[in-house]
């Protein structure tokens, strides 16, 4: 089972998260869930906006689709869904299948978010 974590965290402790979970996967041999971070909200919002996690959903609940089913699915043009197809692919979030379909690829999508007090 493929898991997705989407982190808003500094740059160091992403990279730390990333380092610790290649070690445990190089010691282990086993799958370990795949991290997308982020360094604010705003970077956060910027990539994975409303229309674009609905259409990360709509993959999730549908399995893979064409483009235009995908944007008759969503009721939305097909070009503006190609744009957003784009950026959400780029950041792997969406993968384009041998027969060029887009799926999401993985069985869960986590959002983890930590704000710590200065305390």
């Amino acid at each position: 089972m493929r898991i997705a974590t989407i982190h808003i965290r500094k740059a160091n402790d992403v990279l730390e998260a990333a380092r610790s979970g290649f070690l445990s996967a190089w010691n282990t041999g086993e799958y370990t869930e795949e991290h997308f971070g982020f360094a604010s909200p705003a970077a956060l919002f910027r990539v994975l906006t409303p229309r674009r996690w609905d259409l990360i959903e709509c993959l999730q609940k549908s399995g893979p689709l064409s483009g235009r089913a995908l944007a008759r699915a969503l009721g939305r043009d097909i070009r503006r869904v190609h744009d957003d197809v784009k950026v959400v692919v780029q950041y792997g979030l969406v993968e384009k299948v041998d027969n060029g379909k887009l799926h999401v690829p993985f069985n869960e999508v986590h959002a983890d978010f930590v704000m710590k007090s200065a305390a």
